[in-house]
């Protein structure tokens, strides 16, 4: 097991996004905690699993045709049309996930970690699964995390976990969110 010193690091590795995030946030217990990356893939709700699937290809469906030019600037677009139907069909089902009891609200998320704002305190080293929500990117994202932190703000506690079980292709996700939204908040200013 890594030191809660080497968790730290690895969620400060990542970049981290102040923006408003709606994510689920409960307690697993102790055999959700210890199963291996295999295992948790395959417990993982099959929404999430198609989610992130569903991005990924449309990032790399485009990318060659983007590289020929404006003769295929009208195929492209229409593409796209095609793609944000799709994302808008993702999104009402990934909604269906959202369990208004376990409802919580990130103030920061990367690729590495996210911080929660909630109305309880959370001990150190509590672990938890997470389900985060990207309206903006029509996704979501299922992991497990761990608490490292817990600062008191405004009357509330913003708990830092760091994620402890995610598919790589869920972090890239983050990732990719955690950058558009910062290049919009740029052009915003």
């Amino acid at each position: 097991m890594n030191s809660l010193e080497e968790k730290k690091k690895r969620f400060e590795s990542f970049f981290l996004i102040n923006h408003p995030t709606k994510v689920n946030i409960s307690v697993v217990d102790a055999e959700q905690a210890t199963q291996s990356m295999e295992e948790f893939e395959s417990n993982m709700p099959y929404a999430f699993k198609i989610a992130s699937e569903l991005s990924e290809i449309e990032s790399q469906a485009l990318k060659p045709l983007r590289s020929m030019g404006e003769k295929l600037e009208g195929l492209v677009n229409y593409l796209q049309l095609q793609a944000r139907k799709i994302d808008l069909m993702m999104s009402y089902i990934l909604i269906q996930q959202d369990d208004q009891n376990k409802r919580a609200e990130a103030v920061k998320f990367g690729g590495g970690g996210i911080i929660v704002s909630q109305t309880s305190c959370m001990e150190i080293g509590v672990l938890v699964e997470v389900k985060v929500f990207l309206e903006k990117e029509a996704a979501a994202i299922y992991c497990l995390a761990e608490v490292i932190e817990v600062d008191v703000v405004d009357d509330l506690y913003h708990v830092s976990y760091v994620y402890t079980h995610i598919r790589d292709q869920d972090q890239e996700l983050l990732v990719r969110a955690s950058l558009h939204l910062q290049t919009s908040q740029l052009r915003n200013r």
